[in-house]
């Protein structure tokens, strides 16, 4: 049996807009706590000879935040930040009686000096870094939509074909490759059919789309393939939230599905004649051991508790201790106890992919374990170390056999055809984390936004005064379409922080379109100062009017047949 790990890696648009707590911190924070201890990871693993075939998702706009100059600037001052307050914690925690937090202090000190000096090392080039490793054929780099829109919901065929041509155009740009899959973002489907928010409407497919601008495969939740039921999943929650998880189903969620396909393979999901694309199915019994606080490892009491934080400082230098223990309860961080755990738990991850090889054998051939990066270190900060130990276990079990998901595909050519459902991997298995009554207004500002950019593109891409302000009005459309905002607001979480951003980058956008709509000089010269003004701020798909322009000719050419 082949196992393929897929590692999500996303954050929205950080970078000025604000650094603490809900600006470019939250960005450096991941880079430090994820991205920088799996860059180490790998190469450890490199040096021992260890195969690690991850498939590894980074989002365009991530890509573009961590290749962009603003971050460097960003995470020398953060890692200052973070050095300074675990230097000086030893000295406050013994004049306030703990000295026994002290030795923990110490631990934080060290090892975030190590990470400074493998983030100089590399240069602060976080993207060319996995770069190389694919370059080696040692993981494989997919790709998503350019700002991880949630696309069902979208209006406009041209706007769900933007956000998958965009992630294309802009991946191959920044790895020098083009990517071979894409993570649709939350694992959002929509089949051919009526859409979801008006029935009249035939929309084509989800897969339809990513056929067309190149995609070969992408990632599906085990209930949109009737293999099993909604999980839910343990994602990057933004600014301190949480994301439905199996403990808290809420009375209106879905029923349990009934399994009637195995999720130990994938499928072609391409209409009868058309160019073949395939679905990877999430296997629910590999998946829930490690993505569950509560059935799964990341709960452990060993392990470090997220929630309780010293500051200033921002130290963690507690334990999980119990899973109903309380903030105050909470005992002492121990490092060698928790990295026993990791081990230990690696060494049963590895049994339970040989368990279910021999139980599922008959039925499939590929075991599939999507998770968000950002879970690995920021949420459950020992799950890097777990993801090592594991590549070192499957080493030395011969029945697992790690693979990326292209190298699958290139082993086994030819896939069953099967229907996918509508859905996500949100609560539920359906839109309602992004689609509910405290969210419906957002969707209600950008269809009729989307509507009014497709209608003046065409004319601003011949017009070389115009072109600089649709560039900018793109950017600022496809920001606002970010699944990110909706889904803090249905969280509860910091609501004020998502619908001032959702808010902003729609007014930017109504601004710029309007001077393009009325396309006088004086009109577009204020659209065009506007325009480099924010480009300074949110500067990123250098390129985007190019696949403005295919992806125009090209749904109009589909409309013509």
């Amino acid at each position: 049996m082949q196992f393929v790990l897929t590692l999500h890696s996303h954050l929205p648009w950080m970078l000025h807009h604000g650094r603490w707590p809900h600006g470019s911190d939250w960005l450096c924070e991941a880079a430090i706590d994820t991205y920088l201890p799996l860059l180490e990871t790998l190469t450890a693993l490199e040096r021992d000879g260890v195969d690690a075939p991850i498939t590894l998702g980074i989002t365009p706009v991530l890509a573009n935040q961590l290749t962009h100059p603003s971050f460097t600037e960003e995470m020398v001052h953060f890692m200052n930040e973070r050095l300074r307050g675990a230097r000086t914690a030893p000295a406050e925690l013994s004049a306030q009686g703990e000295e026994h937090l002290a030795p923990i202090a110490d631990a934080w000190t060290a090892r975030l000096e190590r990470l400074y000096e493998l983030f100089t090392a590399i240069d602060g080039d976080l993207v060319g870094s996995f770069r190389r490793f694919a370059d080696a054929g040692r993981l494989e780099i997919i790709s998503s939509g350019a700002t991880h829109g949630y696309l069902p919901l979208l209006a406009r065929d041209e706007s769900v074909r933007l956000q998958l041509a965009v992630g294309y155009a802009e991946h191959t740009r920044l790895f020098g490759r083009a990517p071979r899959g894409c993570w649709l973002p939350e694992c959002a489907y929509h089949p051919r059919g009526p859409w979801t928010a008006d029935a009249s409407r035939v929309r084509p497919g989800t897969d339809e789309h990513l056929t067309a601008v190149g995609f070969e495969y992408f990632f599906t939740d085990a209930h949109q393939a009737a293999a099993g039921t909604p999980l839910g999943t343990y994602h990057d929650v933004p600014l301190g939230a949480e994301r439905f998880d199996a403990e808290r189903h809420d009375p209106d969620a879905v029923q349990p599905t009934a399994v009637s396909q195995s999720p130990y393979r994938a499928y072609d999901v391409a209409p009868d004649g058309a160019p073949s694309v395939r679905a990877f199915v999430r296997d629910p019994r590999s998946s829930m051991q490690v993505w569950s606080r509560h059935q799964g490892y990341p709960g452990d009491e060993w392990y470090l508790e997220f929630h309780k934080i010293r500051w200033p400082g921002g130290l963690k230098l507690w334990r999980v201790t119990g899973p109903d223990t309380d903030l105050g309860d909470k005992q002492p961080y121990v490092w060698a106890a928790a990295a026993a755990r990791a081990e230990e738990h690696a060494r049963h991850f590895a049994s339970l992919l040989a368990e279910i090889g021999r139980d599922e054998g008959g039925t499939g051939d590929v075991i599939v374990a999507p998770f968000d990066t950002e879970l690995f270190g920021h949420w459950w900060f020992e799950g890097v170390d777990f993801l090592s130990e594991c590549y070192r276990r499957l080493a030395d079990t011969p029945t697992v056999h790690p693979r990326t998901a292209s190298d699958h595909l290139a082993q086994h050519r030819t896939s069953p055809r099967l229907g996918l459902a509508e859905g996500s991997w949100g609560a539920g298995g359906d839109h309602r984390m992004w689609m509910n009554d405290g969210t419906r207004w957002t969707w209600e500002r950008l269809w009729p936004l989307e509507h009014r950019y497709w209608a003046a593109a065409p004319k601003a891409l011949t017009d070389e005064a115009a072109r600089p302000i649709l560039a900018q009005a793109t950017r600022e459309m496809l920001l606002a379409q970010s699944s990110d905002w909706q889904f803090i607001i249905s969280t509860g979480a910091v609501v004020d922080y998502a619908e001032e951003r959702f808010d902003f980058h729609c007014t930017q956008t109504e601004t710029l379109l309007a001077s393009l709509e009325r396309g006088t000089p004086d009109a577009l010269a204020e659209g065009t100062r506007l325009a480099a003004e924010l480009e300074e701020r949110d500067g990123l798909f250098p390129d985007v009017l190019t696949t403005v322009a295919e992806v125009a000719s090209a749904t109009s050419a589909d409309a013509g047949t």
